[in-house]
């Protein structure tokens, strides 16, 4: 695992030995970054199930004003903790060790992007957007990304939420939802 481009191009991510974490692989990523083009730039971002912190590096290498990253388990938390501190991001990142569900409620927003890629399980993200539009966490006009197996069917809409396109790589699909345009 890798940073893409921008300022901390090819630096390597450490991550976890095994399989629990699930990474959003370069092929993904680089897609995923060339949806949002100058999107990222000056952006607040939330990276919400952020593992090792490769989306939200990502987004800091490509020039995103600052980056909340919100993951629970106490050791990848510590692994994300050293790869931002290896990129030199320590100073635009908060770490939220902490259940994405339970920062949600402490509405942090409004976020420009918010990337959200939990378990691939449908329970999760059937809690996980109504929580996201309740908690008013995008800015008017920002784009809320979820990374999700091929089979979960998305919602649409969700509330003040719109789906506006689906990317699917494989098994993988990114599901772009719009946050309601200031009037």
């Amino acid at each position: 695992m890798r940073v893409i481009a921008g300022e901390a191009k090819g630096r390597r991510l450490k991550s976890p030995r095994g399989a629990e974490t699930r990474p959003t692989s370069d092929k993904v990523k680089e897609a995923l970054f060339s949806i949002l083009g100058s999107r990222v730039v000056d952006a607040r971002m939330l990276d919400l199930f952020a593992g090792t912190g490769a989306i939200g590096i990502e987004a800091l290498s490509r020039g995103a004003a600052r980056v909340d990253f919100v993951e629970s388990d106490r050791a990848i938390a510590d692994i994300l903790e050293k790869n931002l501190a290896a990129c030199g991001f320590q100073g635009r990142a908060e770490i939220h060790r902490t259940d994405a569900f339970r920062f949600l409620k402490q509405s942090r927003g409004p976020y420009d992007l918010i990337f959200a890629d939990p378990p691939y399980h449908a329970w999760q993200l059937k809690k996980l957007l109504p929580a996201v539009e309740r908690g008013a966490m995008i800015s008017p006009g920002g784009l809320l990304i979820v990374e999700h197996f091929r089979r979960i069917a998305l919602p649409n809409p969700i509330g003040t939420l719109q789906a506006v396109r689906s990317y699917e790589y494989g098994d993988t699909v990114l599901t772009l939802y719009h946050g309601e345009r200031s009037k």
